[in-house]
Protein backbone atom coordinates (compact mmCIF):
# COMPACT_ATOMS: atom_id res chain seq x y z
CA UNK A 1 0.00 0.00 0.00
CA UNK A 2 2.78 2.40 0.85
CA UNK A 3 4.70 1.57 -2.09
CA UNK A 4 1.71 2.23 -4.34
CA UNK A 5 0.67 5.39 -2.55
CA UNK A 6 4.64 6.92 -3.14
CA UNK A 7 4.39 6.03 -7.04
CA UNK A 8 0.93 8.16 -7.31
CA UNK A 9 3.15 10.77 -5.41
CA UNK A 10 5.97 10.74 -7.37
CA UNK A 11 3.37 10.52 -10.60
CA UNK A 12 1.37 13.58 -9.42
CA UNK A 13 4.72 15.31 -8.98
CA UNK A 14 6.25 14.29 -12.65
CA UNK A 15 2.72 15.69 -14.03
CA UNK A 16 3.18 19.03 -12.23
CA UNK A 17 6.44 19.65 -13.27
CA UNK A 18 5.88 18.84 -17.37
CA UNK A 19 2.52 21.24 -16.67
CA UNK A 20 4.81 24.20 -15.07
CA UNK A 21 7.29 23.35 -17.96
CA UNK A 22 4.24 23.67 -20.83
CA UNK A 23 3.23 26.70 -18.98
CA UNK A 24 6.31 28.22 -19.14
CA UNK A 25 6.55 31.54 -22.11
CA UNK A 26 9.67 31.82 -24.07
CA UNK A 27 10.95 35.46 -24.42
CA UNK A 28 14.25 36.62 -26.66
CA UNK A 29 16.87 38.98 -24.65
CA UNK A 30 19.54 39.91 -26.51
CA UNK A 31 22.73 40.48 -23.83
CA UNK A 32 26.40 41.72 -24.13
CA UNK A 33 28.85 39.35 -24.23
CA UNK A 34 30.29 40.94 -21.12
CA UNK A 35 27.00 40.33 -19.18
CA UNK A 36 26.94 36.35 -20.37
CA UNK A 37 30.96 35.83 -19.50
CA UNK A 38 30.81 37.20 -16.12
CA UNK A 39 28.16 34.35 -15.02
CA UNK A 40 25.69 36.33 -13.81
CA UNK A 41 23.24 34.63 -16.07
CA UNK A 42 23.33 31.37 -14.84
CA UNK A 43 22.28 32.73 -11.57
CA UNK A 44 19.52 34.75 -12.55
CA UNK A 45 18.11 32.86 -15.66
CA UNK A 46 16.71 29.61 -13.00
CA UNK A 47 15.57 32.46 -11.00
CA UNK A 48 13.47 34.16 -13.51
CA UNK A 49 11.75 31.02 -14.66
CA UNK A 50 11.23 29.80 -10.78
CA UNK A 51 9.10 32.96 -9.99
CA UNK A 52 7.58 34.12 -13.88
CA UNK A 53 7.49 31.64 -15.40
CA UNK A 54 9.55 33.25 -18.48
CA UNK A 55 12.01 30.81 -20.15
CA UNK A 56 14.68 33.70 -21.00
CA UNK A 57 16.52 32.94 -24.44
CA UNK A 58 19.78 34.56 -24.54
CA UNK A 59 20.98 36.06 -27.54
CA UNK A 60 24.55 36.73 -26.64
CA UNK A 61 26.10 39.55 -28.99
CA UNK A 62 27.62 42.72 -28.94
CA UNK A 63 26.09 45.73 -27.63
CA UNK A 64 25.82 47.18 -31.43
CA UNK A 65 24.29 43.92 -32.45
CA UNK A 66 22.11 43.44 -29.79
CA UNK A 67 20.41 46.84 -30.70
CA UNK A 68 20.10 46.17 -34.54
CA UNK A 69 18.23 42.81 -33.13
CA UNK A 70 16.19 44.81 -31.39
CA UNK A 71 15.41 47.62 -33.95
CA UNK A 72 14.96 44.26 -36.26
CA UNK A 73 12.12 43.03 -33.36
CA UNK A 74 14.06 40.03 -33.38
CA UNK A 75 14.50 39.73 -29.79
CA UNK A 76 11.91 41.22 -27.22
CA UNK A 77 14.30 43.51 -25.03
CA UNK A 78 17.79 44.02 -24.72
CA UNK A 79 20.44 44.42 -21.66
CA UNK A 80 23.37 46.31 -22.78
CA UNK A 81 25.62 48.89 -22.28
CA UNK A 82 26.36 52.09 -23.63
CA UNK A 83 24.14 54.68 -22.97
CA UNK A 84 24.73 57.40 -26.03
CA UNK A 85 23.97 54.07 -28.24
CA UNK A 86 20.88 53.03 -26.15
CA UNK A 87 19.28 56.92 -26.42
CA UNK A 88 19.89 57.03 -30.17
CA UNK A 89 18.16 53.89 -30.60
CA UNK A 90 15.21 55.04 -28.38
CA UNK A 91 14.95 58.60 -30.35
CA UNK A 92 14.21 56.12 -33.72
CA UNK A 93 11.73 54.56 -32.13
CA UNK A 94 13.00 51.00 -31.80
CA UNK A 95 12.12 50.84 -28.00
CA UNK A 96 9.86 52.33 -25.26
CA UNK A 97 11.91 53.38 -22.58
CA UNK A 98 15.65 52.67 -20.80
CA UNK A 99 15.54 51.43 -16.86
CA UNK A 100 18.90 51.06 -15.58
CA UNK A 101 19.11 47.71 -13.32
CA UNK A 102 23.04 47.76 -11.87
CA UNK A 103 26.91 48.53 -12.76
CA UNK A 104 30.26 47.50 -12.77
CA UNK A 105 33.83 49.34 -14.30
CA UNK A 106 35.91 48.53 -16.89
CA UNK A 107 39.84 48.15 -16.06
CA UNK A 108 42.77 48.18 -17.85
CA UNK A 109 44.67 44.52 -17.84
CA UNK A 110 48.48 43.97 -19.28
CA UNK A 111 51.16 41.89 -18.72
CA UNK A 112 52.04 41.78 -14.85
CA UNK A 113 55.66 43.24 -15.39
CA UNK A 114 53.78 46.61 -17.34
CA UNK A 115 56.32 47.54 -19.32
CA UNK A 116 54.36 50.51 -20.49
CA UNK A 117 53.58 51.69 -16.73
CA UNK A 118 50.02 52.16 -17.87
CA UNK A 119 49.45 50.80 -13.91
CA UNK A 120 50.68 54.09 -12.58
CA UNK A 121 49.23 56.71 -14.69
CA UNK A 122 46.93 58.98 -13.00
CA UNK A 123 43.38 58.49 -15.33
CA UNK A 124 42.59 55.90 -17.89
CA UNK A 125 43.49 58.56 -20.25
CA UNK A 126 46.75 58.42 -18.94
CA UNK A 127 47.59 54.63 -18.72
CA UNK A 128 46.14 54.25 -22.65
CA UNK A 129 48.89 57.08 -23.56
CA UNK A 130 51.91 55.41 -21.63
CA UNK A 131 50.34 52.21 -24.00
CA UNK A 132 50.72 54.25 -27.34
CA UNK A 133 54.06 56.08 -26.70
CA UNK A 134 54.95 52.59 -25.69
CA UNK A 135 53.42 50.87 -28.71
CA UNK A 136 53.01 48.23 -26.71
CA UNK A 137 50.58 45.35 -27.89
CA UNK A 138 46.81 46.51 -27.17
CA UNK A 139 43.94 44.45 -28.35
CA UNK A 140 40.58 45.86 -29.06
CA UNK A 141 37.11 44.19 -28.78
CA UNK A 142 37.25 45.98 -32.16
CA UNK A 143 32.65 44.41 -32.40
CA UNK A 144 30.81 47.84 -31.85
CA UNK A 145 30.26 46.22 -28.38
CA UNK A 146 29.34 48.73 -25.20
CA UNK A 147 33.00 47.64 -24.21
CA UNK A 148 34.42 48.60 -27.54
CA UNK A 149 32.47 52.03 -27.46
CA UNK A 150 33.97 52.95 -24.11
CA UNK A 151 37.74 51.77 -25.25
CA UNK A 152 36.62 54.25 -28.52
CA UNK A 153 36.09 57.14 -26.02
CA UNK A 154 38.98 57.12 -23.88
CA UNK A 155 41.33 57.31 -26.76
CA UNK A 156 39.39 59.98 -28.46
CA UNK A 157 39.83 61.68 -25.00
CA UNK A 158 43.30 61.25 -24.75
CA UNK A 159 43.44 62.78 -28.26
CA UNK A 160 44.95 59.28 -29.76
CA UNK A 161 44.00 57.58 -32.91
CA UNK A 162 45.19 54.00 -32.15
CA UNK A 163 46.74 52.71 -35.30
CA UNK A 164 49.84 50.45 -36.19
CA UNK A 165 50.77 47.23 -35.84
CA UNK A 166 50.68 47.12 -31.75
CA UNK A 167 46.68 47.99 -31.95
CA UNK A 168 45.01 44.34 -32.86
CA UNK A 169 41.54 44.91 -33.61
CA UNK A 170 39.76 41.45 -33.08
CA UNK A 171 36.26 41.93 -33.79
CA UNK A 172 35.35 39.22 -31.09
CA UNK A 173 33.49 39.01 -28.13
CA UNK A 174 34.92 39.98 -24.13
CA UNK A 175 36.06 35.87 -23.29
CA UNK A 176 37.82 35.64 -26.71
CA UNK A 177 39.56 38.85 -27.14
CA UNK A 178 40.56 38.13 -23.81
CA UNK A 179 41.96 34.97 -24.63
CA UNK A 180 44.00 36.76 -27.51
CA UNK A 181 45.62 39.00 -25.41
CA UNK A 182 46.48 36.48 -22.82
CA UNK A 183 48.41 34.75 -25.98
CA UNK A 184 49.87 37.70 -26.96
CA UNK A 185 50.64 39.03 -23.43
CA UNK A 186 48.99 42.15 -24.30
CA UNK A 187 46.67 45.13 -23.04
CA UNK A 188 43.04 44.90 -23.20
CA UNK A 189 39.96 47.18 -21.52
CA UNK A 190 37.92 44.63 -19.96
CA UNK A 191 34.84 44.79 -17.83
CA UNK A 192 35.92 43.57 -14.20
CA UNK A 193 33.25 41.22 -14.32
CA UNK A 194 34.80 39.13 -16.99
CA UNK A 195 38.05 39.77 -16.19
CA UNK A 196 37.32 37.65 -12.68
CA UNK A 197 35.42 35.44 -14.25
CA UNK A 198 38.25 34.01 -17.12
CA UNK A 199 39.79 31.73 -16.44
CA UNK A 200 43.23 31.37 -18.76
CA UNK A 201 44.94 35.16 -17.16
CA UNK A 202 48.44 34.01 -18.11
CA UNK A 203 50.57 36.53 -17.60
CA UNK A 204 48.13 39.15 -17.66
CA UNK A 205 46.65 41.05 -14.10
CA UNK A 206 44.83 44.24 -13.26
CA UNK A 207 46.84 47.32 -13.42
CA UNK A 208 44.34 50.47 -13.82
CA UNK A 209 41.00 51.04 -12.22
CA UNK A 210 38.85 53.24 -10.24
CA UNK A 211 39.16 56.26 -12.75
CA UNK A 212 34.92 58.04 -13.05
CA UNK A 213 35.64 56.98 -16.85
CA UNK A 214 35.72 53.51 -16.49
CA UNK A 215 32.12 53.31 -15.28
CA UNK A 216 30.00 50.71 -16.63
CA UNK A 217 26.18 50.94 -16.35
CA UNK A 218 24.03 48.23 -17.64
CA UNK A 219 20.63 48.94 -19.11
CA UNK A 220 17.02 46.83 -19.94
CA UNK A 221 15.16 48.20 -22.83
CA UNK A 222 12.02 46.71 -24.12
CA UNK A 223 11.55 46.66 -28.48
CA UNK A 224 8.79 48.73 -29.04
CA UNK A 225 5.82 46.05 -30.12
CA UNK A 226 4.33 48.68 -32.21
CA UNK A 227 6.62 48.54 -34.49
CA UNK A 228 7.08 44.81 -34.10
CA UNK A 229 3.41 42.85 -33.45
CA UNK A 230 5.84 39.47 -32.62
CA UNK A 231 7.19 41.38 -30.06
CA UNK A 232 6.15 39.82 -26.72
CA UNK A 233 5.64 43.62 -24.61
CA UNK A 234 3.80 41.59 -21.74
CA UNK A 235 6.62 39.23 -20.98
CA UNK A 236 9.23 42.03 -21.30
CA UNK A 237 7.45 43.80 -18.97
CA UNK A 238 7.27 41.28 -16.60
CA UNK A 239 11.01 40.37 -16.58
CA UNK A 240 11.46 44.35 -15.84
CA UNK A 241 9.13 43.86 -12.48
CA UNK A 242 11.41 41.04 -11.60
CA UNK A 243 14.92 42.40 -12.73
CA UNK A 244 14.18 45.69 -10.27
CA UNK A 245 12.54 43.56 -7.54
CA UNK A 246 14.08 43.03 -4.23
CA UNK A 247 14.79 38.93 -5.29
CA UNK A 248 17.08 40.44 -8.09
CA UNK A 249 18.69 42.62 -5.91
CA UNK A 250 20.02 40.22 -4.00
CA UNK A 251 21.12 37.54 -6.51
CA UNK A 252 22.89 40.59 -8.17
CA UNK A 253 24.79 42.04 -5.06
CA UNK A 254 25.40 38.29 -3.74
CA UNK A 255 27.13 37.28 -7.41
CA UNK A 256 30.96 37.20 -6.10
CA UNK A 257 33.95 35.38 -7.30
CA UNK A 258 37.31 35.46 -5.17
CA UNK A 259 34.92 37.09 -2.58
CA UNK A 260 34.77 40.32 -5.12
CA UNK A 261 31.40 41.24 -6.21
CA UNK A 262 30.67 41.84 -9.41
CA UNK A 263 27.80 43.82 -10.03
CA UNK A 264 26.23 46.68 -7.75
CA UNK A 265 22.56 47.22 -7.79
CA UNK A 266 21.00 50.62 -8.89
CA UNK A 267 17.18 50.12 -10.31
CA UNK A 268 15.08 52.35 -9.17
CA UNK A 269 11.38 52.36 -8.38
CA UNK A 270 8.88 53.07 -11.20
CA UNK A 271 7.30 56.19 -11.43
Amino acid sequence: MKRSIGFVFSAVLTLMTLATTAMAEDLKLAVTTSFANSGLAEILLPAIAEDTGINVQLLVVGTGQALELGANGDVDAVLVHSKAAEEKWLAEGNGTHRREIMYNDFVVVGPSADPAGAGSAGSATGAFTAIATAKAPFVSRGDDSGTHKAELAIWKAAGITPEGDWYKSVGQGMGAALNTAAGLDAYILADRASWLNFANKAGLALLYQGDPALFNQYAYLPVNAEKHASVRADLAARLEDWLVSDRARGLIEGYEIGGQQLFHFNAQPAG
